[in-house]
């Protein structure tokens, strides 16, 4: 898995969502590709320093969203058919990073107003709006 995943134990986020978190973005980016195996939960417990329970409820949890499949004595993967790739993971993954700004522009005392003026202005940036 080329992939490095990292936890932070006091972001506030349960570690087995950051695991889930960071598998979808990894997949929706295409650094996990089609057919990939994952690393053993012992081993990405290991790796993560991390209880091997907190990786396999992140596995059960991905397996559950079709992200990836598991096959008992191989391992698990990244679905063949590409389907953890889809715009639905793309979208999944765009919003969870959404729902973080938001909580943290609301947790500094941002207004509804001035979010949206800054989401506004971040979409300018990002997204060029095409003249009819």
């Amino acid at each position: 898995m080329p992939a490095v995943l990292t936890v932070d134990p006091r972001s506030g986020v349960p570690i087995y969502l950051q695991i889930v978190e960071q598998i979808k973005r990894s997949i929706a980016l295409g650094i996990l590709q089609a057919g990939e195996q994952l690393p053993t939960v012992k081993q990405l417990a290991i790796d993560l320093t991390v209880n091997p329970n907190t990786v396999a409820r992140a596995y059960r949890d991905l397996e559950r969203e079709q992200v990836i499949e598991t096959s008992p004595g191989r391992g698990s993967f990244v679905p063949a058919n590409g389907a953890a790739q889809s715009p639905k993971v793309a979208a999944e993954v765009a919003g969870d990073a959404l729902d973080l700004a938001l909580r943290e522009a609301k947790s500094v005392g941002l207004s509804r107003e001035r979010v949206r003026e800054l989401f506004d202005a971040a979409l300018a940036r990002w997204f060029v709006v095409e003249e009819r």
